[in-house]
């Protein structure tokens, strides 16, 4: 039987938003983690100590056979590398975490440089980016304002006001209408904005509308 959702977390939980923050990256890749790097020290900068400890202690103690056999175990995402090579690139994440918090060194602030990274950064963002403007958006709604009501009128006001801070949040990032773009693709949306506006444009609409309900 498989982890339950407290054990996964205790064990587990902050090693899965390291890893995880690899995905579609390669195990050299040295982006990924300074982005959870800088996530996480501008938010929850305690937890750096926990995934440090987390990963040491899976690459100490890999699962055995009878764990895999229960399905007891956190199964590592494939980031490239052979099986034989896991244990040691978990250890080096671990020492560069140590590094991290032991020297008080964070990662600059900058724009999100992973999809992990945007995900982590702008969550409700991507909730309404990815639930209402998803490729089924054209046969649910009639058109963007129609999603955008339909939002509003289904969300506590607490997660409303939460995503006028994220819209706002990435409007002051250095960006250029193809970053934009590439931002809410990355953030989950699927279909293009309205005709009449660029991708930064509607972000600012959207912004200036959430800000005078």
């Amino acid at each position: 039987m498989s982890l339950n959702p407290l054990e996964h977390d205790r064990k587990y939980g902050e090693l899965d938003h390291v890893v995880r923050s690899f995905l579609g990256r390669t195990a050299d890749d040295d982006e990924p983690l300074t982005g959870y790097l800088r996530h996480t020290w501008r938010t929850r900068p305690w937890a750096i100590a926990t995934a440090e400890h987390q990963l040491r202690e899976y690459a100490v103690n890999p699962p055995g056979r009878l764990r895999r056999r229960l399905g007891e175990f956190y199964p590592v995402p494939d980031v490239g590398l052979p099986d034989s090579e896991v244990q040691a690139w978990l250890v080096r994440l671990a020492d560069r975490l140590r590094d991290s918090v032991e020297t008080g060194h964070a990662p600059s602030p900058a724009t999100p440089q992973t999809h992990w990274e945007w995900h982590a950064r702008f969550p409700e963002l991507a909730q309404f980016l990815g639930g209402w403007f998803s490729q089924d958006m054209p046969e649910e709604f009639e058109d963007h304002d129609d999603a955008l009501r339909d939002y509003l009128d289904n969300t506590d006001p607490g997660l409303i006001a939460q995503l006028t801070g994220e819209l706002y949040d990435l409007l002051t990032l250095p960006l250029d209408e193809p970053d934009y773009a590439l931002a809410l693709a990355e953030l989950g949306m699927e279909v293009d904005p309205p005709e009449q506006y660029a991708p930064g444009g509607w972000l600012v609409e959207l912004a200036a509308r959430l800000h005078r309900r």
